[in-house]
């Protein structure tokens, strides 16, 4: 009895690490991705407040066809890397990371938010998902009217 108690013990602590791991994966490496495209929402915007600053689209190569063919296979990942936008000296630059936003697309897992999974992570760290299970709400009811563009509002450019 004591060797099984002290196996479960032992596997406890992992449990319930992964048990907390976000539902959304942290796109490791996306910066080495297809950049789709970059835009910076500023004040007078009706979203700034929630999403002012700089932004830098990138695509997976799975989303890079979805953009092409106008549906997201799954496996496709968006990643909308957010930042401060600093002015100064007649110039807009990148200031402190907001957070990285992230749009996962499994049909299966993510059925209820049209096929997607949607995290953030805060200042881009990986241990830091700030949206969980308030996904259908935060993120895909503002998505829901693309549904005629599989739920994406972004566009590539030529």
């Amino acid at each position: 009895m004591k060797p099984l108690l002290l196996a479960l013990l032992a596997v406890l602590p992992a449990s319930a690490a992964l048990a907390a791991d976000p539902e959304v994966p942290y796109p490791t490496g996306y910066r080495h991705w297809h950049h789709v495209k970059s835009m910076v929402i500023e004040q007078g915007h009706p979203l700034f407040e929630a999403f002012g600053g700089i932004h830098h689209i990138y695509a997976n190569a799975s989303a890079l066809e979805g953009y092409k063919a106008g549906s997201f296979p799954d496996g496709a990942v968006i990643v909308f890397d957010r930042l401060e936008a600093k002015r100064a000296d007649s110039a807009v630059t990148e200031g402190a990371r907001k957070d990285v936003a992230v749009m996962h697309k499994d049909a299966k897992k993510y059925a209820a938010t049209g096929g997607w999974g949607f995290e953030a992570f805060g200042g881009g760290d990986p241990t830091r998902p700030v949206v969980g299970a308030g996904a259908a709400t935060a993120c895909y009811a503002c998505h829901a009217p693309e549904k005629a563009h599989d739920y994406v509002f972004s566009r590539t450019r030529d």
